[in-house]
């Protein structure tokens, strides 16, 4: 083996070294298991913030080179679109570190391992982008899943986090499984795990005389599926979202699913383009369905992570539309959609964790009435997000929605044009659920009200970060070029 080929893979390269730079200073840190100073975590979530600036400009380094790198026998392929994801979802997991910051205040002394899991599922999402085989693929997978699981088990003496924790372990365990049932199908029918051999294999003897091969495709998805919380994939996600830290619960709803999303549009353009005609009714199917009924349960949600965990799943559903086009403009919507919906929803997650913490632990929608009484601010940056979120012009939600909307008709199948139609009706079921938040916060009536605070400088850069990109990923039109032309 030639491993002088690791430095084509400059991005994970670079994110494993702050891995390891972020495992010694937690190490030289502590000594007989207590910190050194009380300051000392605030010095490595700011050296976490760093390395992660740092893995930003490798992938941007590694953009300007030719534009598809293969490393290893094509095991590994890193094109500018799935680099271009790389920096979003780079540029995610920063926003989650300093809202976490006030999180971690509390859990000094494990501090250290929260940054250094963090690290390591973004790595695992890396390798799953990047893969070109179905081998390397589960490895990354994998890679992410485990790091995860432990995330949500972050606060292991509180009952919502372990029994969320067991849920997402058992269901990981078996989607890993089911998927792996397929990928032994799609093998036994072409004999190879490489996506672009299996494409030839499947254009040379017809996908319709493969019959195990579509069964591999339909247990493959289902196991992605379950990563991007589709229905009926998604039993798992309002225990485990309620359960997790809050935090941990904007990472999960937005960079753990952006990665999924990704990595099953290029494997299905990739591995499956000449069975689209499969794979796009059975898009149809779960689209239609992850949106009704993700927003039909949001509606009936008191608990406000469960709510946003509802949210989520119909998001999934939006991001799905992208790729039933089947070409490189649905690559390019998709990742603008996970750009806009990392600043929107991690702008509402750092409010929930904010007020979570000032009163009491309560995420319960109540904790909310008379919100803007006492904290306005705080309530009208929660509102421009929740209306990103719903789509409301001129904040960036419609621009993505309006993307995503267009990609998915771009085949000009007149089912695609049912199933963007159902979507858009959804649309105004979810802007109805959003408002009940806004509701909450500006007309119910509440003899307590959660007192007025002052919130933390980390709780302030965060939602800054995200309100400005609420504000201008919509309008600054070249941001979506840049990403558009990456995509072709």
């Amino acid at each position: 083996m030639n491993y002088g080929q690791f430095i084509y893979m400059f991005p994970e390269c670079a994110l494993v070294i702050a891995l390891i730079i972020v495992f010694a200073f937690d190490f030289a840190m502590t000594k007989s298991g207590e910190l050194r100073g009380e300051k000392a975590y605030v010095a490595l979530g700011r050296l976490t913030m760093f390395m992660l600036m740092s893995v930003g400009f490798a992938i941007f380094s590694a953009m300007r080179q030719e534009d598809t790198i293969t490393a290893f026998g094509g095991m590994y392929v890193a094109t500018q679109a799935v680099n271009v994801m790389k920096m979003v979802l780079t540029f995610g997991t920063f926003i989650v570190v300093i809202m976490a910051d006030s999180w971690v205040e509390t859990r000094q002394r494990i501090a250290g391992e929260f940054y250094m899991l963090i690290l390591s599922t973004l790595l695992g999402m890396f390798v799953m982008m990047s893969s070109g085989n179905f081998l390397m693929f589960f490895l990354g997978l994998e890679m992410a899943s485990v790091p995860l699981a432990c995330m949500v088990a972050f606060d292991k003496d509180r009952k919502n986090s372990a029994e969320g924790a067991a849920k997402y372990i058992l269901v990981a365990t078996f989607s890993s499984g089911v998927m792996l049932f397929g990928i032994s199908f799609i093998y036994a029918s072409t004999g190879t795990l490489y996506f672009y051999d299996i494409a030839s294999h499947l254009e040379t003897v017809g996908a319709q005389s493969s019959p195990l091969a579509i069964m591999g495709l339909v247990f493959f998805f289902s196991g992605l599926g379950f990563k991007i919380s589709l229905v009926p994939f998604h039993f798992w996600t309002a225990d485990t979202y309620q359960g997790a830290p809050t935090p941990v619960t904007g990472y999960l709803s937005v960079i753990s699913k952006g990665a999924a999303a990704i990595t099953l549009c290029t494997i299905l353009m990739k591995a499956f383009a000449p069975m689209v005609e499969y794979w796009n009714y059975l898009l149809y199917i779960v689209i239609v369905l992850s949106i009704t009924v993700a927003n039909l349960f949001a509606i009936r949600q008191n608990e406000l992570k469960r709510f946003m965990a509802f949210s989520s799943i119909s998001q999934a559903g939006y991001i799905m539309l992208a790729v039933v086009g089947n070409d490189q403009m649905g690559i390019a919507a998709l990742t603008y959609y996970v750009l806009v919906y990392i600043v929107a929803n991690m702008a509402v997650f750092t409010v929930i964790n904010v007020v979570e913490r000032k009163n009491g632990g309560r995420t319960d929608m109540a904790a909310y009435n008379g919100f803007y009484q006492t904290n306005p601010k705080l309530s009208f940056l929660m509102t421009l997000a929740l209306f990103s979120l719903a789509g409301i012009p001129p904040f960036a939600g419609m621009f993505s929605k309006f993307f995503v909307f267009m990609a998915g008709v771009q085949n000009g199948q007149p089912m695609a044009y049912f199933v963007v139609f159902i979507a858009l009706v959804n649309t105004v079921v979810s802007l109805y659920y959003y408002l009940l938040i806004v509701k909450a916060m500006y007309i119910t009536k509440t003899d307590e009200p959660l007192p007025a605070f002052k919130s933390d400088e980390a709780t302030k850069i965060a939602l800054g970060i995200c309100t400005v990109g609420i504000a201008l990923f919509g309008v600054v039109s070249c941001i979506y070029e840049w990403i558009a032309a990456a995509g072709f």
